[in-house]
């Protein structure tokens, strides 16, 4: 039998119309919490050191209210680790970060600073926390996220979000399957996400290694025309059928 796949919502950019017109609404908690009604496994909030879009009175009111679980994705600084240890996210997802990016443009390096992670990651494992690196589909990052003891792995999907040709994004899915399973048999819990859509979700939700999709952009923009319900329902009905067959 396949394995069941989870669905992570990020709301995101909710609060980034919300911040155009620097107002309260739209809220994003409350996004998050007619996601989690809809069927969302989790919600995903990346707490920016530019602060941006979500805000920390966001993630505070969230961690409270949350029935499923809030995933708190952050750059690795000594703020945004404060801010975790004291609002104990059931999992921490650790991703680069750049002020100049639209949005995150690649995975986070952790062969190249593995001491320095290591140190994030067993403070996160001491509370409790479940920590998520968030990588390109490369073994050497995958070896060096199994040296530091991080538990979970998010592979980035964005290059092949972006392809243009068939052939392309066979190669790039490719990398992904291979990645994922590596992965899984080091003992790793295996997400990912970015870039993901509709159109292009269910060729990802079909790898069995893979144990959560972590969706925001897309969704947000479905949500605009049919609600957050209808497009969060919508999208794990698509992850489930793929999994299935």
């Amino acid at each position: 039998m396949s394995q069941p796949i989870y669905l992570g919502v990020n709301v995101d950019h909710i609060a980034t119309v919300r911040q155009a017109r620097g107002v309260s609404y739209p809220c994003p908690v409350h996004a998050a919490l007619a996601a989690e009604m809809a069927g969302a496994d989790g919600i995903t909030m990346h707490l920016r050191e530019d602060r941006r879009h979500i805000q920390d009175h966001d993630v505070e009111r969230f961690a409270e209210l949350a029935q499923t679980k809030l995933n708190f994705e952050m750059a690795a600084t000594k703020e945004m680790l404060a801010i975790a240890l004291r609002l104990k996210p059931a999992d921490v997802c650790i991703v680069p970060e750049k002020r100049e990016e639209l949005t995150t443009e690649g995975g986070l390096d952790v062969a190249s600073q593995k001491k320095r992670l290591e140190e994030y990651v067993n403070q996160f494992n001491d509370a409790g926390i479940h920590t998520s690196m968030f990588i390109d589909p490369d073994k050497e990052q995958i070896d060096a996220c199994v040296a530091i003891g991080a538990p979970v792995i998010e592979l980035h999907t964005g290059a092949y979000a972006e392809c243009k040709s068939d052939k392309e994004r066979t190669i790039e899915l490719t990398k992904i399957s291979e990645a994922a399973a590596y992965a899984h048999s080091a003992g790793l819990v295996v997400n990912a996400g970015h870039g993901l859509t509709r159109g292009n979700v269910e060729a990802i939700a079909a790898i069995d290694a893979v144990n959560e999709l972590n969706i925001g952009h897309s969704l947000m923009a479905d949500a605009m025309f049919k609600g957050i319900d209808c497009a969060v329902r919508d999208m794990k009905q698509l992850m489930l059928q793929a999994r299935s067959l």
